[in-house]
């Protein structure tokens, strides 16, 4: 299926999550999240504040701030995104799109040990589809096969094999409410 399509189509489908549903489905994916080896080694780590349906990060954080771990979180910066440390929930603020967004200064994304990235699509090779606008693949592609990237998403958002561009960042591991793919074999 064209990106396009398969864009459009996965969006639908998790437009039509109810509340509960995201709520249910975003706690056993935070929940197997928090149990990998690879977070509990982790100092640094990188979320994202979900919008539209996304998968929810707010016990994933709630977890690491209680821990006393460093949490960054992105914000849009020209055509990219610079990642920015958060302390508590109330340093976050609407920002580009309406999607909260730290205030601060910017912090490295090669920083942290972890780096959290939703998407709209993904596949078993550790490929994603987003939003179309690229901010996610040209802040971080140059920490491609780093073992840092971690997709989140439902699992019915997580293909086969969907078709990539040579721009498109990959992740190293992906996680859903069902099950945990690590791409990238050389992490746990």
């Amino acid at each position: 299926m064209p990106k396009r399509a398969l864009r459009a189509a996965t969006l639908a489908k998790r437009r039509e999550l109810t509340p509960m549903q995201v709520s249910s489905q975003s706690l056993a994916l935070q929940r197997r999240f928090l149990e990998l080896p690879e977070v509990q080694r982790a100092a640094v780590l990188a979320l994202y504040a979900p919008i539209h349906h996304e998968v929810e990060t707010a016990a994933v954080a709630g977890a690491l701030l209680a821990a006393g771990r460093t949490l960054l979180y992105p914000a849009v910066h020209a055509d990219q995104l610079r990642f920015c440390r958060v302390s508590a929930m109330t340093d976050l603020a609407p920002g580009s799109f309406g999607i909260p967004e730290p205030k601060g200064e910017p912090c490295d994304p090669a920083a942290a040990d972890l780096i959290v990235v939703p998407g709209v699509a993904f596949d078993l090779l550790g490929r994603r589809i987003g939003y179309g606008k690229g901010y996610y693949d040209k802040t971080l592609h140059r920490l491609e096969g780093s073992g840092r990237l971690v997709g989140f998403c439902y699992d019915f958002q997580l293909f086969e094999e969907i078709v990539g561009e040579p721009h498109d960042v990959t992740m190293d591991l992906i996680v859903t409410e069902l099950r945990v793919v690590r791409v990238n074999k050389n992490i746990s």
